[in-house]
């Protein structure tokens, strides 16, 4: 192995240790479908029912990450990438064992309840800090030098949201294992099991970053011991952070709906049965779905790059919705025909802005205030998200209800369309991202921060003759420049 290979694979595992902690965030969200089943199943639903377990914890998961998003946005600015990273990995692996641990006074039903949906409101603030402090570190670290150019992107989506993509796949697949392991009249065991296990990912990653340093532009560029000039970044960003956040919200918001389709594609493969090993397994094949268009997309994103990636992945879904819509009485008649559509249309979901509103977000703004950027972007994201899941119910009964054709196609027709108008507003709105562009916004905003009379030598937290990449290479600016790596 030569010398400059040895940072370059030391420098693409710093990116993932940075962006694999997502990992957790579809895990946690993934897994809490079928503890959910499982506590339907043991207490009874009208038990489960009358302690309003379900809207209560999706309204507290929501909360807490929202606010994990917005606080460590701050946090990861100022008080560093790693900072940030270390604690939210921490909070992930804390609340995951409290998760799995919990019990009411006298062990009773709704103690047992109302104590886990406290722990993953705990829990969301941990998640949702993972993406400004984890996804911020890991774009900043693709652009370290020992990383071909070609390559930048590719491995920002593979160590960011192929990890979350992947985290729902292993979500269904572990209380499955665990259903073969325990039995049926074991659940208790398997669903307390499920979300323990989910301490493992994120110790493993708290271990893996305590030897990282900071990335080399948050040390050049950060503001952490400068006062931050909010209003003269929101006059030089304020248009790409909303059309970002904007896209972000449509996606968030479309993707619940989208959803039904999986029961749709498993009821009737099934005969609607209600076996949980039947119920899970296929819950594990529909996430699968999402793998094949994160991981291509990701081989894209540099060619196409990341606005054009995410136009192309959004009239794709688009498309592919209006043919569900269109065709769905014909489609549910003909299931694997169905299945393979919406296989296809949630690919494209990945390739498109699965994959790229986290880099256009993480990779938009200046490093100074990259994770606050990221962070209302992603925040705006989540709400969206919320919006959708309180909303569509209401909307698919006014179409005539669930058991009606025009009831469960009436959202997808709306949805699809709204896919449409976040293609536009990418087209017109959010501005082409270029190999190693995060170095040149850095250099023209500091030009722009002069221009307008605010003092740039207080910026950066060392001097940056030298730095370190984290590993024992250590490289000067003028070998920056010369170092060209083909990964």
């Amino acid at each position: 192995m030569t010398e400059v290979t040895k940072p370059r694979l030391s420098q693409i595992s710093l990116i993932f240790a940075c962006g694999t902690a997502l990992f957790s965030d579809g895990y946690a969200n993934g897994v809490i479908g079928d503890v959910n089943t499982l506590l339907t199943r043991i207490y009874g639903a009208d038990e489960v029912d009358k302690h309003n377990y379900s809207t209560t914890l999706s309204s507290l998961t929501f909360a807490g990450t929202v606010v994990g998003m917005i606080v460590f946005g701050y946090l990861s600015d100022k008080m560093g990438r790693k900072f940030g990273m270390m604690l939210a990995a921490g909070i992930v692996t804390l609340f995951s064992g409290l998760s799995a641990a919990s019990s009411g006074a006298h062990h009773s039903i709704g103690g047992t309840l109302a104590m886990l949906s406290a722990m993953r409101f705990l829990l969301g603030i941990g998640v949702g800090a993972e993406y400004p402090c984890g996804s911020v570190a890991a774009s900043e670290q693709s652009e370290e030098p020992s990383i071909s150019k070609n390559a930048q992107h590719r491995w920002f989506a593979l160590a960011t949201n192929s990890m979350i993509d992947f985290g729902f796949v292993i979500a269904t697949f572990v209380p499955l294992v665990l259903l073969w392991i325990f039995g049926e009249n074991h659940l208790r065991a398997v669903w307390r099991l499920s979300l323990g296990l989910g301490v493992i990912p994120a110790a493993a990653v708290f271990i893996w970053r305590l030897r990282m340093e900071e990335p080399t532009l948050y040390k050049k560029d950060s503001m952490k011991n400068a006062k931050v000039p909010y209003w003269l970044i929101i006059r030089r960003y304020w248009m790409n952070l909303t059309a970002i956040s904007l896209a972000w919200f449509i996606y968030d918001f479309i993707t619940y709906p989208f959803s039904i389709y999986s029961s749709t594609v498993v009821n009737n493969i099934t005969g609607n049965s209600d076996a949980l090993t039947v119920v899970f397994g296929w819950g594990v094949v529909i996430n699968l779905f999402y793998m094949p268009g994160t991981i291509g997309g990701a081989f894209i994103v540099d060619y196409l790059g990341p606005k054009y990636t995410m136009i192309f992945g959004l009239i794709m879904q688009a498309i592919f919705g209006f043919i569900m819509s269109g065709l769905y009485k014909t489609l549910t008649s003909h299931i694997a025909a169905f299945a393979v559509l919406y296989g296809i249309f949630l690919s494209f979901g990945e390739v498109g802005p699965g994959n790229c509103l986290g880099m256009l977000a993480a990779k938009s703004g200046p490093t100074a205030v990259r994770g606050q950027f990221y962070g209302f972007a992603a925040a705006v994201g989540k709400i969206g998200a919320f919006v959708g899941t309180w909303v569509f119910k209401p909307i698919i009964k006014d179409f005539g209800g669930a058991n009606t054709t025009k009831g469960n196609t009436g959202p997808f027709w709306i949805a699809s369309g709204l896919a449409v108008l976040s293609a536009i507003i990418t087209i017109f709105f959010i501005r082409p991202l270029s190999h190693d562009g995060m170095a040149r916004e850095d250099r023209e905003f500091r030009e722009y921060l002069e221009a307008n009379g605010y003092d740039t030598s207080q910026m950066g937290i060392h001097d940056t003759e030298t730095w370190s990449t984290g590993s024992d290479h250590v490289l000067s600016e003028k070998d920056e420049k010369d170092v060209k790596v083909a990964v």
